[in-house]
């Protein structure tokens, strides 16, 4: 297939790529298999095939015994690059012309040898490990009250963020990120979490060593990257029910991706102006300090569809909803939220097709009606922070296939709740895990939950409340991931875990209540939420904060397909 790249004016920007569809008729192959220098096999190594020019890969992993076989409908000239922990990267050009060519590339890899070659490979979760947290749970600089506050957004620990550094430098930061969440001045804290920093990154190698076993499954599964042109900060990404595509908002470059995954092609749809100025609502409020210096108006972060097919937005920075009707493939009006309350954030659709979201900016969960644009903010009870800023981030919102019943979390709170549908009465509990963040019910009615701060995943009964949690897999002692969001795959049950720390994508079999952990193609992964193709795909972004944190220095649509084999 041939790729070509166009441009469509004020529409945005289209990028057609060289990609086919689930069961290519004509691919061609690329196979062989990797060992070490001894001719031991290397397992779970990753063989990326990119287009350049395109922006798209598709990667599979190499088997038990060192071998792969990699189908594409890619064509020209091309990337491949081989990928294994603890092994140098080795890369070369190729080129497939026309269907059915077949390339066997067999590779001996050399492994690292110093101990900088090593930690310079380590995903940012073993470099952030090596700060001087607090030992004692009622200090303030814990690992998991740091993990809570600081990772939040983006990583730590990646070459972009884990520069060497004076205190009095890291001060500046720090100040200016406690100020995100209300903290104003400089306190003894902020001087102190700066020292940390200054200390724990102090362009050393780290010395810790992950192990990562090997599992049967990579063996079957294929990942598709499609790059985000332009992008500034693509946040949650959602397969519409009718016409298959993927919608991707960018809160920074104020806007809508929008993918086809058969052809490649996406399209960038910018949101209109419509009256905000740049800061958005944080502007218009006269709030100067931290949240206004940005070129966002709207911000778009978290999207659902209503019973109309039309995408419903939550627009951070104008403090709205914002409609993007996928039939004419354009954004229509905002609905603006009651009392300019400010950053929405997580939006769900109930069964009677009323929309649910919550809003950081004044702790509350709001309803809209579709049909009339009613919104309705509801009240939560009174913040208890637990960590060190004084907000609590109601965040994740879920919709009850039970009982309509609507369930969020708060996450810098410790805290999940409840909400009565008909009679909107708040019901609140301590959460079964450590920094609650975004959480799912799956068709049997159980609710899944992430615990960001300690790298667990609970499972309520909400019918019985009877909870269990699971620690994920923990590749090095202490080095807990980082759950940020999940959802629950409608043909398997399985929950799919994004994570923000350690280069994985995570899926959980609640039958056998087992982990697969699929690394990552890039380093500096950071994923934000799970969508799932009609085909059974994974799909989410690629995004760290800054995008120049992740490798290739451009946002990513992702897909696992993890029946690529069967």
């Amino acid at each position: 297939m041939m790729t070509k790249t166009k441009r469509l004016g004020l529409q945005g920007i289209a990028l057609s790529a060289a990609i086919g569809a689930v069961s290519p008729v004509s691919a061609s192959t690329i196979s062989g298999q990797l060992s070490n220098a001894e001719g031991d096999p290397i397992a779970g190594a990753i063989i990326r095939l990119t287009n350049v020019q395109a922006g798209v890969s598709e990667s599979v992993y190499s088997d038990a015994n060192g071998r792969y076989a990699l189908e594409t409908e890619l064509d020209g000239e091309l990337r491949l690059r081989f990928r294994a922990h603890y092994f140098a990267d080795h890369e070369m050009q190729v080129r497939l012309d026309g269907a059915n060519a077949m390339l066997s590339k067999d590779l001996r890899m050399t492994p690292l040898q110093t101990d900088r070659e090593i930690s310079e490979s380590l995903a940012a979760s073993y470099h952030f490990n090596e700060l001087p947290f607090d030992t004692e749970d009622d200090q303030p600089f814990t690992r998991d009250k740091f993990q809570l506050e600081c990772l939040s957004c983006h990583q730590l620990g990646n070459p972009f963020t884990r520069t060497v550094r004076p205190a009095d430098s890291w001060q500046q930061t720090v100040h200016r990120m406690h100020a995100y969440m209300g903290a104003v001045g400089i306190t003894d804290k902020d001087r102190r979490r700066a020292e940390i920093f200054a200390e724990g990154f102090n362009g050393e190698p780290t010395g810790m060593r992950p192990e990562f076993p090997f599992d049967d499954a990579l063996a079957n599964t294929k990942v598709y990257e499609f790059q985000l042109p332009g992008s500034g900060v693509p946040h949650d990404a959602y397969v519409h029910s009718k016409n298959g595509l993927v919608y991707t908002v960018d809160q920074f470059s104020d806007g809508m991706f929008v993918t086809n995954l058969k052809t490649g092609e996406t399209e960038f749809v910018p949101h209109p102006e419509q009256d905000m100025p740049l800061g958005g609502i944080f502007t218009v409020l006269g709030i100067p300090p931290a949240m206004n210096k940005v070129n966002v108006r709207h911000g778009p972060h978290s999207l659902a569809e209503g019973p109309d097919g039309k995408l419903y937005v939550t627009n951070s920075y104008s403090a709205s909803i914002g409609v993007f009707n996928a039939e004419t493939n354009r954004w229509e009006q905002k609905i603006p939220l009651p009392g300019n309350a400010p950053y929405p954030h997580t939006i769900r659709t109930d069964a009677k097709g009323m929309l649910w979201f919550s809003v950081v900016g004044t702790e509350q969960i709001g309803r809209l009606d579709p049909a009339t644009q009613e919104i309705t903010l509801i009240d939560l009870p009174e913040p208890r922070p637990v960590a060190i800023t004084p907000a609590v981030l109601t965040y994740g919102v879920a919709v009850s296939n039970y009982d309509g019943s609507i369930w969020y979390s708060r996450l810098w709170g410790n805290r999940i709740g409840r909400i009565d549908p008909e009679t909107l009465e708040v019901t609140e509990i301590e959460s079964p895990v450590f920094g609650p963040r975004r959480l799912r019910f799956a068709e049997d009615g159980v609710l899944w939950q992430t615990g960001y701060g300690h790298g667990q995943l609970a499972r309520i009964d909400t019918k019985t409340m009877d909870i269990k949690v699971y620690d994920m897999p923990e590749f090095a002692p202490g080095a807990r991931p980082g759950p940020y969001s999940l959802n629950i795959a409608p043909t398997t049950g399985d929950v799919w875990i994004n994570e923000t720390m350690t280069d994985h994508i995570y899926r959980f079999d609640p039958r056998e209540e087992t982990f697969t952990a699929y690394p990552a193609p890039l380093r500096g992964t950071y994923t934000r939420d799970v969508t799932f193709t009609e085909e059974g795909w994974a799909c989410m972004t690629n995004n760290p904060i800054p995008v120049q944190a992740l490798e290739e220095f451009t946002g990513v649509l992702m897909c696992l397909d993890p029946d690529y084999r069967k």
